[in-house]
């Protein structure tokens, strides 16, 4: 009987803030009130043109700063907070299924969308839970091994290896994951299916951006891959990662 390798990673997904703190004024078992405002007055309005929004008799607005904290009193300081969104798939199956013996290589990919009003930008990284990444009890595959400090323009795995690794596209991606048509790390383009890496149980960042990209986001796409070399023979068995992609607002 044919013995059988399927494949199939969870993610999970974290937006921060960095060095920033939210708190809240008070709460129950059912809600939450994250703000308060005390005046006696304010009035909404706008037109095709404008929006006008205003308060009255509100006391200790104003921004109040030390080396540790930022604080925005008011109604209308609230306005200037930032948030960070995170969205994408929490589960990929990498296809085909693979033939334990005979070998082959399985891909699959997936997309994650930031979107963030910090006029700072955000990070995104990847990592794994654990190390080797792709396991099923005592099984695993190697995680993916550049031949060199940069990711490896070809992807590249041994007769007698099997390799679980990955690369990115975007806007955003990090100059690791660029290349100039021979090498990664290096010139501005993203050649598809070129320039991979190892996962490891350290953030890898793998994009970032400068400036806020609130309302529409920016997406980026990790592409992941699975290869049994034509000699190694593999246990069967279906095979799992844990991954967290993480979200940062700067």
């Amino acid at each position: 009987m044919k013995k059988v390798i399927s494949i199939s990673l969870t993610f999970l997904m974290v937006g921060l803030f960095l060095n920033q703190a939210d708190g809240f004024v008070s709460e129950s078992t059912n809600y939450r009130l994250q703000k308060d405002s005390l005046n006696v007055g304010g009035i909404f309005s706008s037109s095709p043109n404008y929006r006008l929004e205003d308060t009255l008799g509100e006391a200790g607005t104003g921004v109040i700063a030390s080396t540790n904290y930022i604080f925005s009193g008011g109604y209308q300081a609230m306005d200037s907070d930032s948030y960070i969104s995170l969205s994408g798939p929490t589960t990929i199956n990498l296809s085909p299924a693979l033939d334990a013996e005979a070998g082959g290589q399985a891909n699959g990919s997936g997309t994650w969308s930031v979107v963030t009003n910090s006029s700072g930008g955000y990070s995104l990284s990847i990592k794994a839970n654990n190390s080797p990444a792709l396991v099923s009890g005592g099984n695993s595959f190697a995680d993916y091994s550049p031949a060199t400090a940069d990711p490896d323009f070809v992807w590249s795995v041994a007769a007698n290896d099997s390799s679980f690794g990955f690369s990115v596209a975007g806007s955003d991606i990090v100059s690791r994951f660029v290349d100039d048509g021979s090498a990664c790390n290096a010139g501005s383009n993203q050649t598809t299916d070129r320039c991979w890496d190892g996962l490891d149980t350290i953030d890898k960042t793998i994009a970032t951006a400068g400036v806020a990209n609130a309302p529409a986001g920016e997406d980026t796409v990790v592409n992941l891959r699975a290869e049994i070399g034509s000699s190694k023979s593999q246990p069967a068995g279906n095979y799992q990662a844990v991954l967290t992609i993480t979200a940062i607002a700067l």
